[in-house]
């Protein structure tokens, strides 16, 4: 690009966008826009992007969307611009933006700078990541909604990176800043990232959906009008501004809706929605719209929501009911005005430009930055230390229920939240004492689950205090911290019992008992942390003299005959089983066997997903697993033996019966003369006149395994024939 042609296009730019800005930001300062354009311009300089694109017109595209798409306010749009300086051009730095442009814009871009790649490194720094992404949404709001631009630019244009950075981007916004962005009320700017995200993510399911509806639009169109056409008389004859379409929800949501309900395509009715928009200031016409549809269609009982007296958490308004349109189809209809309509897709954008020309503080915009800050402050240490992206995803995305005090407030929490979650979200102090609830006057169990418009009243006593069978209910963020910090504050003085009482003892021992030798000893006890060790002890689950014992030297002891047969067969049938399947993929993650079953070739097996051990196998009727599955369902994956064409697993088999000549011969034939099986060994004691052995073969199924066993049972003198069982 030659100098005139360069200049040109920045000149092109730069007027494109104060277009814009004079049409959307009324009263926006002009200069502020100029000076960071021709800032950012200079830093850029003629740095090109992947698309071959100069790189500074992303940070172009950026301020358009700040100033057309999501029309904050001149700040955003001049921090839309100069967001990437100081990250790419090393002679920047955040101290002279603030002299430049001011403390306000270089908190923002300082905020930018450090938020970048949330899902780049370990647990911990994807962890981190988001904690700066959250501390710096309390710093200024602003910053979210420049990211939430700058995201959307970066989507639109992935076709130009790598595959693997691709998807990375996909799956972080998909996970994360669609959520967020619903969060924050922006509506339109969630679908078109889901539906980016998806887009990359599944392209086969996003085009197939894509196809089909696009297949059916004149259809669609010709019902939605045949539809609306009395609704539209009516509204006319009461002399009703408005405007009424037909929306196709977008295509992640449907695809959603396949997966929830695991329906076809077909077989998803309510693919679109009629919207009706009242030019009006009052909520009570709604209410009016909402009795005339009723009149001309028959409702469906249950499915009426009322947005508009009970507005969702990121503070969406609207009537929405579903009636029984012409052919008997079931129609989704909403209903709201055009301020809760700008809302709705705009948020807190909206709430901002509401804001605007007033002195007090808008409590919407308050309630979001409260929101954040309860993430942060609900958040115990070791939390922060793990993934904490995963927790908080749960308050970033769940559906809702409102149930009411004694008093008749209003408390929102998420779907099967409990009288627990409840009190908590009351005040921490009755949380904390909860020894009981009554929901709707009748006295309910702590872990009943609650239903939208329950009232309920908690019990409280001053001596109960949390315990750890709560963690296994409660659904809020705030209560499982609360509870976890009461744990630990628990845990403390058991650790410290155990610490004092197994110094006491390997000092009355004679053993040495430096930290050095307390942490050799809970390594060789297998303990994670000291913290567990100590604790065990304090518990009573490990005893002083178990504690003496692992530091006493045993004379080994010479392995069992038969222990060696089990053991070698044991790990020649692993060998032999192939590469687990898991979710129905071939994967190549670390796998253990559990030594509370040990699992083999041919048992059915589940997988429990560990920290630091990969994958544990388990077979399915496994006392542990069941345990484990109720306390962690989600760490339990489907895993299962590979089904490899013609290929053979190693089983054992024990057998009992009355010695014989010719024993040996006889059971080796029986084996081989069925469909050739290979035998791998034999091994037989006698005791008398009794003979008991252990034969391992070749098998490839269990039927194969079950044949070779009726066989074996007819043998003359034979008692027993049975699968080796590891224990």
């Amino acid at each position: 690009m030659t100098v005139t042609t360069h200049k040109y296009y920045l000149d092109t730019e730069l007027a494109g966008l104060l277009q814009l800005c004079d049409k959307n930001l009324p009263g926006y300062n002009r200069e502020l826009i100029k000076s960071a354009f021709e800032y950012a311009s200079i830093a850029h300089g003629g740095d090109v992007r992947a698309s071959q694109e100069l790189y500074f017109s992303h940070p172009i595209a950026v301020a358009r969307i700040l100033a057309s798409e999501i029309p904050f306010d001149d700040v955003c749009v001049a921090c839309g611009l100069l967001h990437d300086v100081v990250e790419d051009n090393e002679n920047y730095t955040i101290e002279m933006i603030q002299k430049t442009f001011g403390k306000e814009i270089a908190t923002i871009v300082e905020g930018l700078t450090k938020i970048k790649n949330i899902y780049r490194g370990s647990e911990i720094e994807q962890s981190e990541h988001y904690r700066r992404l959250l501390i710096s949404i309390t710093k200024d709001i602003r910053v979210i909604i420049v990211k939430f631009a700058d995201r959307l630019n970066n989507m639109r244009t992935l076709e130009f990176l790598k595959p693997d950075k691709r998807k990375r981007i996909a799956k972080e916004t998909l996970e994360i800043y669609a959520p967020l962005a619903h969060r924050f009320g922006l509506g339109k700017l969630k679908w078109e990232l889901e539906d980016l995200s998806f887009k990359e993510l599944n392209l086969q399911a996003y085009e197939e959906i894509k196809k089909k509806i696009n297949s059916k639009r004149l259809e669609r169109e010709q019902y939605i009008d045949k539809f609306a056409k009395p609704i539209i008389e009516r509204l006319s004859e009461r002399n009703y501004k408005y405007e009424i379409s037909g929306r196709v929800k977008h295509l992640y949501s449907i695809y959603r809706k396949m997966i929830r309900r695991n329906k076809p395509f077909d077989e998803i009715y309510d693919l679109f929605a009629v919207r009706i928009i009242l030019d009006s200031e009052h909520s009570d016409d709604c209410y009016h719209v909402f009795g005339l549809v009723n009149n001309i269609y028959l409702p469906v009982p249950g499915r009426f929501k009322d947005y508009i007296s009970i507005p969702k958490t990121n503070n969406y308004r609207s009537l929405h009911t579903t009636v029984i349109g012409p052919d008997g189809n079931l129609v989704e209809v909403q209903i709201r005005t055009n301020k809760m309509h700008e809302i709705a897709e705009q948020g807190v954008a909206a709430h901002w430009k509401y804001k605007e020309g007033s002195n007090t503080n808008d409590p919407e915009l308050s309630r979001y930055i409260t929101w954040i800050r309860g993430i942060l402050e609900n958040t115990v240490e070791d939390d922060m230390k793990k993934n904490v992206v995963e927790n908080f995803k749960l308050d970033l995305y769940s559906d809702e229920i409102y149930v009411f005090t004694p008093q008749g407030d209003l408390k929102r929490l998420p779907v099967n939240s409990t009288p627990v979650d409840f009190a908590f979200e009351v005040h921490s102090k009755i949380g904390h004492h909860c020894i009981g609830a009554k929901v709707n006057q009748r006295i309910v169990p702590l872990d009943t689950v609650l239903q939208s418009g329950d009232q309920v009243e908690i019990i409280t006593s001053k001596n109960q205090h949390p315990n750890k069978n709560w963690l296994k209910f409660v659904k809020t963020h705030k209560a499982k911290t609360e509870v976890k910090r009461w744990l630990n504050k628990a845990d403390e003085s058991v650790i410290n019992a155990g610490k004092e009482a197994i110094e006491k003892k390997l000092k009355k021992s004679k053993l040495p008992y430096t930290q050095q030798d307390l942490n050799r000893i809970a390594i060789t006890l297998k303990f994670d942390n000291m913290r567990k060790f100590f604790k065990a002890i304090g518990e009573g689950k490990l005893t002083l003299d178990e504690v003496i014992e692992s530091q006493t030297p045993k004379k080994k002891e010479a392995p069992k005959p038969e222990s060696n047969v089990v053991d070698i067969f044991t790990h020649a049938a692993r060998l032999s089983g192939g590469q687990f399947v898991v979710d129905g993929e071939k994967i190549g993650m670390k796998l253990a066997y559990s030594k509370c079953c040990n699992p083999i070739p041919g048992d059915f097996v589940v997988g429990y997903i560990t920290i630091g051990e990969g994958i544990k196998v388990h077979r399915v009727n496994c006392k542990n697993l069941i345990e484990i599955s109720k306390k962690e369902p989600e760490k339990i994956v489907s895993i299962r033996w590979p089904e490899l064409e013609g290929a053979s697993f190693i089983v054992g088999l024990k057998v009992k019966g009355e010695d014989s000549p010719g024993l040996l011969g006889e059971i080796a034939n029986v084996i081989v003369t069925y469909k050739n099986t290979n035998i791998k060994s034999i091994n037989i004691d006698t005791t008398d006149s009794l003979f008991e052995g252990v034969v391992t073969l070749y098998v490839q199924s269990l039927d194969h395994l079950s044949r070779i066993i009726e066989r074996l049972k007819k043998l003359k003198g034979m008692f027993s024939v049975t699968r080796l069982e590891i224990s």
